[in-house]
């Protein structure tokens, strides 16, 4: 039975577990960000947080403390030196899982966790806060509004100068063809004797 014990033991034997997450802690470190199953980034965070908490502080002691856990010389200078001065004002919190589905063989859920800070795309998606309004604010502006009579105002003022519309098509005209010229047979007109002659008669 297995009674009041509460952690997730991963299938594995205390050494390897430890192991594996000590490798996990380092990897988080150096890289920021890693690709694992939801069970084992639940376990990790457990064990990393504390880490990143003591690197605040950076005294001996606690560089053992880490180192005892670490067991790389590079990983305790990153988190100490790249990590902690970033997290300083962070009281908590340091690492995020996104869960991104599963895995085809097993089906088991798989995520990224990723140390908070370092994404810089999630701290620029930051949207401020809509300041609240307030009814008093509506009467004023509707006090501010003009509502005098249109017949008072100028006659520019209510309706707007035709001239300045725009029309929305444009015409395109067509470009001139040449035709040939042809000349008409020359009719010549009577003379204006012989058109008061009949009238005489």
């Amino acid at each position: 039975m297995r009674h009041n014990k509460k952690f997730n033991h991963l299938g594995r034997q205390t050494a390897h577990r430890g192991a594996m997450l000590s490798n996990m802690s380092t990897s988080l470190i150096m890289h920021k960000r890693i690709f694992t199953t939801t069970a084992k980034a639940k376990a990790l965070k457990i064990v990393v947080e504390p880490l990143i908490t003591k690197a605040k502080e950076d005294t001996t002691a606690n560089r053992r403390l880490v180192f005892a856990n670490l067991q790389q010389k590079e990983a305790v200078t990153e988190l100490f030196q790249v990590v902690a001065p970033k997290v300083g004002d962070r009281p908590g919190g340091y690492t995020r899982i996104i869960k991104t589905g599963f895995r085809l063989g097993d089906n088991a859920q798989m995520c990224f966790i990723e140390l908070v800070d370092f994404n810089d795309n999630m701290l620029k998606t930051k949207v401020d806060k809509k300041a609240k309004t307030r009814r008093s604010s509506v009467k004023k502006k509707a006090e501010a509004v003009d509502v005098s009579p249109v017949a008072e105002k100028p006659l520019e003022e209510v309706a707007p100068v035709a001239d300045e519309v725009v029309a929305d098509e444009v015409v395109v005209e067509a470009p001139a063809v040449e035709t040939p010229a042809v000349e008409a047979p020359a009719v010549e007109a009577p003379a204006a004797e012989e058109l008061k002659a009949p009238a005489e008669e």
